[in-house]
This record gives C-alpha cells, sequence and structure tokens, in this order.
C-alpha cells in the first residue's frame, strides 16, 4: 500500500515551492517576488483564460508557506496597472482596479492551504484584461514598498472577456476549497504517509485502478 501511495504522488501535479500559487485562474508565471506580475517586465503570456463579461468566479490560490497578513484581488480592464497597498495594514478598495483587500490569512494548521473567493467581473468585453492575487505579510517590518520588498508576493492570470464565452461561473475545478461564506479558506490537511491534499484526487484514483485489478485476479 506504501509503494501505491507514493506511486500515487509521483502521478499527480505536485505544488511548486512558493508562498502563494494562483490555481483558477492559472497564472502567467510562476515567479512571484517582482510587482505587478511576479518578475520584471513581465507581459502577457499564451496562458490566457477567456471568461464571460458580468459572470461569477471562484478565485482559487494556495498557501504554501505560512505567513500572517492578507491577500487582495484586483482587476485591470487593460494591462497591469495595479497599485502597491502604501501600508500593509491598510485598505486599498476603492483605488484603481482594487476589487477586494484584505482577505484575511488564516494562521495555523498544515500547507499548503487552499483559499478561494468569489468576484464578478466587470459586463463588458476586453482581450488584454489582467486578473492579479498580492499576498501581503506583516511579519518582516518595517514594511517597503520597492521593487524588491519582501513584504508582497504577486500572481497575475492573463484573461479575455467575451461575449461568446460561456458562463464562467459554472466551472468547477479540482482543488477548490470552500471558506466560510464561500470565501477565503482556512482549511487544510494532507492524505496519510505524506501527499498534499492536491494530490488527493490522484490517489483516489490509483486507489481505484488496484480495487478493480484486484475483483479482476479474483473473478472466475
Amino acid at each position: 500500500m506504501r509503494a501505491a501511495l507514493i506511486a500515487a504522488c509521483l502521478l499527480t501535479p505536485s505544488i511548486a515551492v512558493a508562498h502563494i500559487a494562483l490555481t483558477y485562474p492559472p497564472p502567467r508565471t510562476t515567479m512571484l517576488k517582482q510587482g505587478p506580475c511576479g518578475v520584471a517586465g513581465s507581459t502577457r503570456g499564451t496562458t490566457v483564460t477567456t471568461l464571460a463579461p458580468g459572470s461569477t468566479i471562484t478565485v482559487q490560490w494556495n498557501e504554501t508557506i505560512d505567513h500572517p497578513g492578507h491577500y487582495r484581488i484586483s482587476f485591470d480592464m487593460d494591462g497591469n496597472d495595479f497599485v502597491v497597498p502604501p501600508t500593509s495594514t491598510g485598505s486599498t478598495e476603492g483605488m484603481t482596479n482594487v476589487i477586494k483587500d484584505l482577505i484575511m490569512d488564516v494562521q495555523g494548521g498544515t500547507v499548503p492551504r487552499p483559499y478561494t473567493f468569489d468576484i464578478t467581473l466587470p459586463d463588458m468585453e476586453c482581450n488584454n484584461c489582467t486578473l492579479q492575487v498580492i499576498q501581503l505579510m506583516t511579519d518582516k517590518p518595517p514594511y517597503t514598498t520597492d521593487a524588491l520588498s519582501d513584504d508582497i508576493y504577486y500572481q497575475c492570470a492573463d484573461i479575455t472577456l467575451a461575449a461568446s464565452a460561456p458562463d464562467a461561473g459554472m466551472q468547477v475545478t479540482p482543488d477548490a476549497g470552500t471558506g466560510p461564506g464561500g470565501s477565503d479558506n482556512g482549511g487544510g490537511g494532507s492524505v496519510s504517509g505524506g501527499c498534499s491534499t492536491g494530490n488527493a484526487t490522484g490517489f483516489v484514483a490509483l486507489v481505484g485502478l488496484l480495487g478493480l485489478r484486484r475483483r479482476r485476479r479474483t473473478s472466475p
């Protein structure tokens, strides 16, 4: 059984070592350290998610290293012009492109910890829009806003809003967490033997295959 569990872990995608890992919409890059999108000079990539204008989606990410602080979600209709929070604890809601700020970072428990938050997209089309999720940490004072700050990690997803897209609000992804009230999720967990919750789907599938093989062997 131990061998089967190890095989399940190897067959399923592992979560990259990071602080925050955007899982839906898929990120432009896994780089995190420089704003506004993780790496200096970041430009629109080839991983583009097409969604319906005005639809509601569930933004999903994992915290892979535990830090005190909070998260923020922003959306730019043309490019990636996002404000840097001027303070570590104040809200930037109401500033340009900010949708939701001060999303609670739950402390304690196991990591990776999944988070989800529902947002409603602008009700208009765009072909160069960007969603940004940041993690702002408060455990390394003094807080700084420069490009090499250790206080913020950045993730961006390249988006197209098109009237021809299906209703994005109906999409379901396998690693979605369900937090209180359908927003941020402080829950976490692991599969016995060392696989993270991100690998649970592969483990269940492999156990099912092993069970099917056993039934075939014992059948007359």
